[in-house]
């Protein structure tokens, strides 16, 4: 562990008290994304200085774009004239790129939240705990106001890997404390894991990604006795691409009930983890629930027909 970065990890424990839930007080610098097919469509896009104390998810998005609702208003059927079709097409929203545990008119806004709505196809998985594209969120704003150390944990093989996605953390003004695969997290901390996929083993985090999309929200699997391939999926889960040699992931997800999401950095081999390292940048995750990386390429998850 780096003496210099643990303090301030720690510190980050501490809770940001009152943002954006007490009478009369006011938020800052929220951003709202709206989007179409798991975020390869763009549909709105807000940036709010100040938003009034109190705003719900929902009072938000309401304020800019036209919501259709059900349920009472607690469900929201469409946003500016696109809806789910009945078909297992609904809209799902991610607050810091985390699917929020409870509904838009329940759960309120933050300082600095990054708020995203997708409507997609849930047919493969009704659940997709975490996503990337919002990065360098989760780490920098947190959960419900919070802001959570962040815990780097790298295999020995990756060393130059580890390093790049040190570097973006620290680029991103976020603090962390390092440590080797396998150490404690601990259950108040956000954890990124980078290593190749049979450094990996043992990750609950990869456990749910071998288990597919139902298990992990995440539209990639890693196969073959030491993950020598990475198999990628369309939106209805069936796998339409193989990805082999020098091949890279970032992907995150999030074990039942826990709401605090696990990054994984990983790839077939060094080679492979080294790219994934590479993309961990916001301009190259922006908009993405997942990224592959092959030679040469990024490969949004889940992969569209016209990918």
């Amino acid at each position: 562990m780096r003496p210099w970065l643990a303090p301030a990890a720690v510190a980050l424990a501490l809770a940001v008290a009152g943002c954006g839930l007490g009478a009369g007080r006011a938020t800052s610098d929220v951003s709202l994304l709206v989007t179409g097919d798991f975020g390869s469509r763009q549909i709105g896009q807000v940036t709010e200085r100040h938003v009034p104390g109190s705003e719900t998810v929902l009072r938000l998005l309401e304020r800019h774009l036209r919501v259709g609702t059900r349920y009472g208003g607690g469900f929201v059927e469409s946003i500016a004239g696109h809806s789910g079709t009945g078909a297992r097409r609904d809209w799902f929203f991610y607050v810091n790129g985390i699917q929020a545990p409870k509904g838009a008119a329940a759960t309120y806004v933050h300082q600095g939240d990054h708020i995203w709505w997708d409507l997609h196809d849930w047919s493969a998985t009704n659940s997709i705990p975490a996503v990337v594209g919002a990065f360098p969120e989760p780490f920098t704003t947190g959960l419900g106001g919070r802001r959570l150390p962040t815990i780097l944990d790298c295999a020995p093989d990756v060393a130059g890997a580890c390093s790049t996605v040190g570097g973006a953390l620290v680029k991103a003004g976020v603090p962390y404390a390092d440590q080797t695969i396998g150490g404690a997290a601990g259950s108040d901390s956000l954890a990124i894991v980078v290593g190749t996929w049979r450094d990996l083993k043992g990750v609950i985090a990869t456990q749910l990604i071998e288990g597919g999309p139902s298990q992990s929200g995440v539209y990639a699997q890693m196969v073959g006795p030491s993950g020598q391939a990475i198999e990628l999926d369309n939106p209805q889960g069936q796998v339409v691409r193989t990805l082999r040699g020098d091949a890279g992931l970032i992907a995150a997800t999030e074990q039942p009930s826990f709401n605090q999401p696990t990054w994984l950095i990983t790839g077939t081999d060094p080679a492979g983890v080294d790219a994934a390292a590479a993309a961990l940048t916001p301009s190259r995750l922006r908009g993405h629930f997942a990224l592959a990386i092959a030679p040469g390429q990024d490969i949004p998850l889940p992969v569209e027909p016209s990918r």
